[in-house]
């Protein structure tokens, strides 16, 4: 296991517990069921016994319905083994989830009352169970985005209790950029300067106990204290998977795709019902690991530059994908074209020594030494620039779109006002489809 100077990561992290319980009035847990919320709630539980804490910690759970089975009984096991510690909160709404296997449909709808012939499973009959006969959220919409209903979960909690009170997330910098971004932006809001934590609202605030954790580290303390864990993790490592590549999320999403067809080697029977569940599912698993999809290393079919391949991809899209791609590729466009983006002078020099067709366009007004810099035309690709990936080109635009990158998240998109209320007018769409 890692270790400072004087100490584990362990034992660090048991300093930050002890610090969340000496000054946050309420606490709750966000519990995926993967290796890292499974951890550090058993840290947190852990925590609490040991120090004979009475008071209880929430444990906030979104089902995604389409889950392997083991995950259902590690959640169960975690819930049912653990009410006297906590307050549960496993939410089985109608949701909106984001879909990367198909061009057909963005999102897919966790337990869609109009599709319960097709469920992947019979929903859990806990008594806790939160569903629409019992919903007591008076933020939720139907079949609201999954992300927005797991950011207004954590203001309704601050606002249903006194005091202060934070989210605690199994978030490691180590997992991806992302992530790190997460603990390490210089400009969010702290607690008492701690750089773990994350000033969310009036109230309330998140923390990334296990941001300096490694994979290895999770699974040493797992063996060392004993803790229950998802047991599809030694499925995993049955089928040849590395600690590394071992995922566990909705299995349409972007970050799991590539393990679709997992589910097929893994659990057949789960597998019969996802192939039904979202138009996709079946190709996805047998090209979510390959260029169709975006996910390796991607060749230009013969015959084309980037920016005819673009073309002929968007033309092979239902109109509302096209459209929204379109508007997307044509606001970069327009942005490197007039404004220009942030590149360090390395980058600038490269693009000139390659005599990209480039102008500076002054000092950036967020970093200092960097410069924005406009391209008066898009390249066709940019492979040769080692120094960024971050400049535009037509190559970018044809990942997004093998990569059902709905958002161009891969060309360093960002929801803006104008774009949210556009994905609203999709989703309306595409649930009456």
């Amino acid at each position: 296991m890692k270790k400072y100077l004087d100490k584990s990561v362990y034992e660090a992290t048991n300093e930050r517990i002890k610090y969340i319980f000496d000054n946050f009035d309420n606490i709750y847990v966000s519990f995926s069921g993967g290796k890292d919320s499974g951890l550090l709630l058993n840290l947190v539980l852990d925590y609490k016994r040991r120090n004979n804490i009475k008071r209880k910690i929430g444990v906030f759970h979104q089902d995604f319905e389409a889950q392997y089975k083991q995950t259902t009984e590690f959640v169960t096991r975690m819930f049912e083994n653990n009410l006297e510690d906590i307050d549960p909160y496993w939410v089985c709404l109608p949701m909106g989830s984001r879909c990367a296997v198909s061009n057909y449909q963005m999102y897919w709808y966790t337990w869609d009352p109009d599709e319960k012939d097709k469920w992947v499973r019979e929903m859990p009959n806990m008594p806790y169970i939160i569903n629409l006969n019992n919903n007591p959220f008076d933020f939720y919409k139907y079949k609201m985005v999954q992300e927005d209903l797991y950011a207004d979960f954590a203001d309704w909690f601050s606002r249903q209790h006194k005091g202060k009170s934070i989210c605690l997330l199994g978030i490691r910098a180590d997992e991806s950029l992302n992530r790190f971004r997460a603990y390490a932006n210089a400009r969010k809001d702290l607690i008492d300067n701690k750089q773990w934590t994350t000033k969310m609202g009036k109230n309330w605030y998140n923390a990334y106990p296990l941001y300096d954790w490694t994979t290895k580290d999770v699974w040493i303390a797992n063996g060392k204290y004993g803790f229950d864990y998802n047991k599809i993790y030694d499925l995993f490592y049955k089928a040849g998977l590395s600690i590394h590549q071992m995922r566990v999320a909705s299995p349409f999403h972007e970050a799991a795709k590539e393990g679709l067809n997992l589910y097929r080697v893994l659990e057949p029977d789960t597998w019969v019902r996802i192939v039904g569940r979202v138009q996709g599912a079946n190709f996805g698993a047998m090209y979510g690991n390959t260029k169709l999809l975006g996910s390796r290393r991607i060749t230009l079919p013969k015959g084309h530059t980037w920016r005819s391949y673009v073309k002929f991809l968007l033309a092979t899209l239902p109109d509302e994908m096209r459209k929204n791609y379109i508007e997307k590729f044509k606001t970069s466009i327009k942005f490197w074209w007039r404004k220009g983006g942030v590149v360090d002078e390395k980058a600038i020099q490269e693009l000139e020594a390659c005599n990209y067709n480039i102008r500076r366009n002054g000092p950036s007004p967020y970093h200092s030494v960097k410069e924005q810099v406009r391209f008066l035309g898009t390249p066709d690709s940019t492979d040769d620039i080692k120094s960024t990936i971050d400049i535009p080109s037509w190559k970018r635009m044809a990942v997004c779109i093998l990569k059902n990158d709905h958002l161009c998240k891969h060309m360093g998109f960002a929801q803006t006002k104008k774009q949210s209320e556009r994905e609203k007018e999709l989703l309306n769409k595409y649930r009456n489809l």
